[in-house]
């Protein structure tokens, strides 16, 4: 017996939004499947084929852990971003793939999009169709007597309560420190999120603190301990938790929470289920005032950290942090940051940096290797990294339980680990950073660096090629922009010389700053920007065996850009674009000299050209077409979709094995076309269905090879 249930998950979540209405979506997914097994009359739900459809990149981070949620029930997980081809994409995944015709077909949605689904999909003479939505959207059709409809309100999972949700972040921040926890951003909002979720449907989720004021909260971390502060506000913004700013210390964080809580329970929508993360007693009468009208009240709080007063307040529910989330230890990270392994990890700036940095900077002034702890955290306030005394001591005390720093006598004198591995690779960055700059201030006598030359003369540098550095040019910005945080550079915005109504960023050295003393060597060691090699007249072939990256790039520029200029009836690509769509490929600088190649045989052109929204000229690139090297490209990708129109048609499975046998001559590098007709959407990856993939069929491209077949 086939029986399928499809849960169309972005039409539910939008009806759902609609009506107000909460979903544990665990339990949600978990009953679909079960009522759908029963309806079915199968003895399991492992005889049911469920799959949770639903465009997962459009709902951001939370795309991701609903997608967990129903692998986690027993779903396939299917990506589609257009709806207009949703019916087509799941008859040619799952319904083409099954030989037996459907018994039982059970679709979880209101909208019309399914209902080719309904009609195409090959079913028994006792089928059985169910509808589980808000409405009935096969009533007004041909299929509306065959359905059997059960409304939204039905379903299992479904909850009225609304939630709001005020996290004092300091105070919760503060406490979890206090009590020997790594404040883990990411994994507290994951869990601030499922557990603000258990209580009903959240309308508003908002966090207090001094955002943006360095050193004035406890380190935010990620699980590999690099530091997140930064970032803080804009993670927060993406799990739809409101970074409210205040200043810092208690009193303005508790007036302001206090006055939006007081605010918020007097709307006509206000919430049922309020929320309050903070171990604060001041609260405790604003919590009474929401009880007196009939609110369920809930506080989180750390253990230790949480007022006896709300602890015993009879109409409060305290639930602990240390209760529904995995935070680690101080000591526990250090363990697990340095385990075999871990060292694959990206290496960022942290809060470790600003202590390495500025413990190097004292010492080098001061010239000795040893300081007492008072002297570390008064440089590391006068330099911002801390906004006070205990938080400077708080930091310093963690750095120590990491290793970074050693005690060297009980009267409080520490000094750097030389061989921990992240003062190492910290100064080893830095240093590096400094001297690139130092050495072309030097020999070019320039008065700053180009921010852009900087990154581009440090991706060329070699003894950066440690595991997890100098990988891509946002890890180079972060380094350079933590240099000039630590007051070791200084960044400007000046005029650029053609527009000076556009500002670019350079980087100089800060006067005042006593840089360690450099050997000669390194400054050998960094070499100027050389002169590439010359690749007229070499072809494309040849060019595989010298440089295959190389090579590669070439055939990616030149399909990117035909298709560009084809469907947008453009004579050229915007090279900054362009770039970014090929940044990930982009080893060694392949980009550049792709297009330098291209350049020197010319089989492209590189300049300035009038752009239609903007007032100025835009750096771009157009394809000489009728050049050899663009027409071998273009034709083998014609080639390529080809092939694949063919599979398409006779509804073969795209795969490496498949392709190799629809075309056994042409010895196809199908892990390259893969990934470059993905690049370019023409393929997309089946979900649940490793190495496999499906065609764009309506694509520009597709369609302007399948009208050439049909003219021949």
């Amino acid at each position: 017996m086939a029986a399928y249930l499809i849960v169309d998950v972005d039409d539910l979540l939008q009806r759902f939004n609609n009506r107000g209405i909460s979903v544990d979506l665990q339990e949600l997914a978990v009953g679909l499947r079960g009522g759908a097994a029963l309806a079915a009359g199968l003895f399991s739900a492992d005889s049911l084929k469920a799959v949770a459809v639903a465009n997962w990149g459009a709902l951001g981070n939370l795309g991701a852990n609903f997608q967990r949620v129903f692998r986690s029930a027993g779903y396939d997980v299917f990506d589609m971003p257009r709806r207009d081809q949703l019916a087509d994409a799941l008859i040619v995944h799952y319904f083409s793939f099954d030989p037996e015709p459907v018994d039982e077909l059970i679709l979880a949605t209101s909208s019309k999009d399914l209902i080719p689904l309904v009609r195409r999909v090959k079913t028994t003479r006792n089928a059985r169709i169910r509808i589980w939505g808000a409405e009935n959207a096969f009533a007004q059709t041909e299929l509306g007597e065959q359905v059997i409809f059960q409304p939204l309100e039905s379903l299992p999972g479904i909850q009225t309560k609304n939630v709001a949700v005020y996290i004092d972040f300091e105070n919760i921040a503060i406490s979890l420190n206090e009590q020997g926890f790594v404040v883990n951003l990411d994994h507290l909002i994951e869990r601030f999120v499922m557990q603000a979720k258990a209580h009903g449907q959240v309308i508003k989720m908002a966090a207090y603190a001094p955002w943006g004021q360095r050193g004035s909260l406890p380190p935010l971390v990620d699980s590999m301990g690099r530091e997140i502060a930064d970032d803080a506000p804009s993670r927060l913004m993406l799990a739809n938790i409101d970074p409210v700013f205040n200043l810092p210390g208690k009193n303005s964080a508790d007036m302001r929470i206090a006055r939006d809580v007081i605010t918020d329970a007097s709307q006509k929508n206000a919430a049922d289920v309020v929320i309050m993360a903070s171990g604060d007693r001041d609260f405790n009468q604003v919590l009474n005032s929401l009880r007196a009208s009939n609110k369920t009240v809930i506080v989180w709080g750390v253990r230790g950290s949480t007022s006896r007063q709300l602890e015993n307040n009879p109409g409060i529910t305290v639930e602990y942090i240390e209760d529904f989330t995995n935070l680690q230890t101080h000591q526990s990270l250090s363990t697990a940051a340095f385990a075999d392994g871990a060292d694959v990890a990206l290496f960022t700036p942290s809060q470790w940096s600003s202590v390495i940095i500025q413990f190097d900077r004292l010492a080098t002034v001061m010239g000795t290797d040893t300081m007492s702890v008072h002297q570390l955290v008064d440089q590391l306030q006068d330099v911002g990294a801390v906004i006070s005394r205990p938080r400077g001591e708080d930091l310093v005390s963690q750095a120590m339980s990491l290793g970074i720093l050693k005690a060297m006598s009980a009267n409080g004198m520490i000094t750097l680990n030389p061989n921990h591995p992240i003062v190492d690779k910290t100064r080893l960055i830095r240093d590096r950073v400094v001297v690139r700059v130092m050495n072309t201030l030097g020999v070019r006598g320039w008065e700053y660096v180009n921010y852009g030359f900087l990154l581009k003369g440090l991706a060329m540098d070699r003894d950066l090629d440690r595991p997890g550095c100098n990988v891509s040019d946002q890890w180079r910005s972060e380094w350079i922009d933590c240099l000039v945080r630590e007051r070791i550079l200084v960044r400007e915005l000046l005029p650029h010389r053609h527009n000076p109504d556009d500002l670019v960023p350079v980087i100089k050295l800060q006067p005042d700053v006593t840089i360690p003393v450099v050997p000669a060597n390194m400054m050998m060691e960094m070499p100027e920007e050389q002169e590439g090699p010359n690749w007229a007249g070499i072809s494309l072939h040849e060019l595989d065996t010298l440089n295959g990256e190389t090579a590669d790039m070439v055939r990616r520029v030149i399909v990117s850009v035909e298709q560009f200029t084809s469907f947008r009836n453009f004579t050229w690509c915007p090279l900054g674009s362009l770039h970014k769509r090929l940044r990930v490929f982009d080893a060694a600088m392949a980009f550049q000299k792709a297009v330098e190649y291209l350049k020197e045989n010319d089989a492209a052109e590189v300049s300035e050209y009038q752009n239609p929204q903007s007032d100025f000229l835009t750096k771009g690139i157009s394809l000489r077409m009728n050049a050899e090297i663009c027409q071998m490209v273009l034709n083998q990708r014609d080639a390529f979709i080809r092939l694949l129109l063919t599979m398409y048609e006779r509804n073969t499975p795209i795969s490496d094995a498949n392709v190799q046998a629809a075309d056994p001559d042409s010895n196809w590098d199908t892990g390259f076309w893969f990934s470059l007709m993905e690049t370019e959407n023409v393929l997309n990856a089946v979900p649940g269905r490793s190495g496999q993939y499906s065609l764009f069929r309506t694509h520009h491209t597709v369609n302007l090879v399948a009208e050439a077949m049909k003219a021949k």
